[in-house]
């Protein structure tokens, strides 16, 4: 039985003051298919993502298509409900006055918070406190967003991604600025994830994240894909080397990677 693709992006391009970001980007994803994108600053990967989650558009060609979940055309409160996103921009826009619970309750709405025309639910407040009890967070439910640490609001981000329980989690530098145990406590997420049967894309500059139920590693460099394969003949010294312009060593084990220059 031929898997479902949940993504499906041809021939996609997006310019900015005159300068290529992506370039003639064609890629499926499918159905339980956990993948990681991987590139050096500036080589499109958050470009990349804001395609995929419909927060920017595309060139417009007669050749290029973009369908989720088999759709070309998305309500993004709809879609949200599939397609759960953590990235740095809404870490920032979340650094406010609004509380860790009113932060969560606002993944019901694709909202950074909650104003007065949002009508919110005893069901939603309840789903909210499941959320936070099972990432162990209900002790912060009233304190500031911006009082927490970085580890502390990715763990609220991710809460907030899952209020929906969406099949898809989209995480890109979802381990930016994190201190060592906050990284581990980033990757256990992933295993979660992997575990209850979420599609995983992982967006990252550093390897050492990608975790052993991630399969498949797509490089991009200078706005196009530059290598797109199984785990284990994308991740190496060779092909890392040339994808970052510089010489790259990498280490395996258990089906974990580390690389450094």
């Amino acid at each position: 039985m031929q898997e479902r693709e949940i993504i499906r992006l041809r021939h996609i391009s997006v310019k900015r003051e005159g300068r290529y970001i992506l370039k003639d980007i064609s890629l499926s994803i499918n159905e339980n298919e956990n993948v990681a994108i991987i590139g050096s600053n500036g080589a499109g990967k958050s470009t990349l993502v804001n395609v995929m989650c419909q927060y920017i558009h595309p060139l417009y060609s007669e050749k290029s298509e973009r369908f989720l979940f088999g759709q070309d055309k998305w309500n993004i409160v709809e879609l949200q409900k599939r397609l759960g996103i953590v990235n740095q921009e809404l870490q920032y826009l979340c650094n406010s006055d609004y509380t860790v619970k009113e932060i969560v309750l606002s993944g019901f709405f694709s909202s950074i918070g909650l104003d007065f025309h949002h009508q919110v639910t005893e069901q939603m407040i309840e789903k909210a406190e499941s959320i936070l009890a099972d990432y162990h967070m209900m002790h912060f439910a009233d304190k500031r967003m911006n009082s927490l640490s970085s580890g502390e609001t990715k763990k609220v981000l991710l809460a907030r991604a899952n209020i929906h329980n969406p099949k898809v989690m989209l995480l890109d530098e979802g381990n930016a600025n994190l201190d060592l145990p906050s990284k581990k406590e980033f990757v256990s997420q992933l295993d979660r994830f992997a575990s209850s049967g979420k599609n995983i894309i992982l967006v990252t500059h550093d390897i050492s994240q990608i975790i052993e139920e991630i399969e498949r590693v797509i490089i991009l460099k200078n706005g196009r894909i530059f290598r797109d394969g199984p785990k284990m003949e994308v991740l190496k010294e060779s092909v890392l080397s040339e994808a970052f312009d510089t010489k790259v060593f990498v280490s395996e084990r258990e089906g974990r990677f580390n690389a450094w220059c």
